[in-house]
């Protein structure tokens, strides 16, 4: 417990924020959401250089809505498998490596979701793409090096690295061909998939081995 207090206490903030939600007016979370149309006219704007503070503010959502979920089994779900992969992130790259990779990561999966659906005007909410980023950044360390067998509460013993790799990969095939087949939900397919690739982008080209690792032969 006291390993993991940094990402403790970024759960905390989710489930501080979750709650602020459910007690106050559900148009207060809006300003924070980005919806996909306003952010391809951001981005037009600043392609033009007439940027203007409702842009900023459009690119900023683009991580902010991060911290927001719809409701509680949104929130419990995403927690849970953050809680799994965050901590295994963490274990092998420490505390800034976890933060770097939640924030980086939101915004891929965020930009990705805009890729796909530029004209939606349905705005975007969840940590699901971070933590499909996560997943994303154990599968791309798991590829490059050999990885001490991962081990995280409630797991009653540890399990192959590759096991957990491969469940990453399922996770991101299904996100694809949902975005294939378009699938007819509320599901952000589209972040999920942004966030994995963001992940997978840093650990596979950026991260140095962890100190627990070793050199695949």
């Amino acid at each position: 417990m006291r390993r993991q207090w940094v990402l403790f206490s970024l759960m905390g903030l989710l489930f501080v924020v979750f709650v602020w939600q459910s007690l106050s007016d559900p148009l207060n979370a809006l300003p924070f959401m980005p919806v996909p149309a306003e952010v391809v006219t951001a981005w037009e704007h600043l392609r033009e250089g007439t940027v203007v503070a409702a842009d900023l503010r459009a690119f900023g959502r683009l991580l902010s809505y991060a911290f927001l979920h719809a409701d509680i089994e949104h929130i419990m779900f995403n927690v849970a498998l953050l809680w799994v992969f965050a901590a295994l992130v963490k274990d092998l790259l420490g505390h800034w490596w976890m933060l770097g990779i939640f924030a980086f990561t939101s915004i891929t999966a965020s930009v990705c979701h805009v890729i796909f659906n530029p004209q939606s005007l349905a705005p975007l909410l969840g940590a699901s793409g971070a933590v499909m980023g996560f997943e994303g950044a154990y599968l791309g360390m798991a590829a490059r090096w050999s990885l001490p067998d991962p081990h995280v509460w409630p797991m009653a013993r540890p399990v192959p690295p590759l096991h957990l790799a491969i469940f990453a990969g399922l996770a991101a095939m299904i996100d694809w061909t949902a975005i294939m087949e378009h699938s007819a939900s509320n599901v952000a397919f589209g972040a999920h998939l942004g966030g994995f690739v963001g992940g997978m982008f840093l650990t596979s080209f950026i991260a140095r081995m962890p100190s627990t690792a070793t050199p695949r032969r």
